[in-house]
């Protein structure tokens, strides 16, 4: 047979051949996507705490009502309030409160109200207010948190403080701790609060007479109004 006749058989039964299969897989057409990722809203909150927005003020007008308080048209003169020295007797992370009166707590009740400004006067909604006091016989509960609690400022810059008109020790007049602060970036005031008449004023070389708040009577209760003005 002629070379050119077996060259014409070879490629004869080559094409006859079954193909090799492949095994390259194809995406069904139901695989689903990877997600894209949830999209973080961010919200300007005050103090940038999701448990701690400000309430709406009923809380605050119920116990204005209750108690015959008027608390006026906001009045600010944009002077930031003066710091004061924090002392030794601060604990963090007190409960969020706006009433200090629990059982074992005796003493001259005390409402301490106001309005918290910005330096342009403007009203801040829940600005931060930590405070902390002795109880009626001059002494700072260090191992728990008596007489100490944090709160918010509600929708109109207002704050409510239900506690006991604070005992004196030695070498220091009467007066109330604050510490405040408009957001988390702010920068933290720390101050105290003071009363009118109270002759250890002049000797107590911390008192600041900035810081006095005007008292009254309304029953048996005493009020206490102070206007803060926080600086940025």
């Amino acid at each position: 047979m002629k070379p050119t006749l077996f060259l014409f058989l070879a490629l004869l039964l080559s094409a006859c051949a079954p193909a090799t299969a492949t095994n390259t897989p194809t995406p069904f057409a139901n695989t689903p996507t990877p997600s894209e990722p949830t999209a973080t809203v961010s919200f300007i909150t005050p103090i940038a705490s999701a448990t701690s927005t400000p309430h709406l003020g009923a809380e605050t007008n119920a116990l204005f009502t209750a108690n015959n308080i008027q608390l006026g048209t906001p009045k600010c003169n944009g002077k930031p309030t003066p710091a004061q020295t924090e002392g030794p007797y601060y604990t963090p992370n007190t409960p969020e409160r706006n009433s200090l009166l629990e059982p074992g707590i005796t003493g001259q009740r005390l409402l301490v109200v106001g309005y918290v400004f910005d330096e342009n006067c403007q009203l801040i909604p829940g600005a931060r207010l930590d405070f902390w006091q002795t109880d009626s016989n001059g002494i700072y509960d260090n191992a728990g948190y008596h007489l100490r609690g944090h709160q918010y400022t509600d929708w109109e810059g207002r704050y409510f403080l239900e506690t006991i008109y604070p005992g004196e020790y030695t070498g220091r007049t009467l007066h109330i701790h604050v510490k405040a602060q408009a957001t988390s970036e702010s920068d933290m005031l720390a101050t105290q609060l003071y009363f009118p008449k109270i002759s250890d004023n002049t000797r107590d070389p911390l008192f600041d007479s900035a810081l006095v708040v005007r008292l009254e009577t309304l029953g048996e209760t005493l009020v206490a109004y102070f206007n803060f003005v926080l600086a940025k």
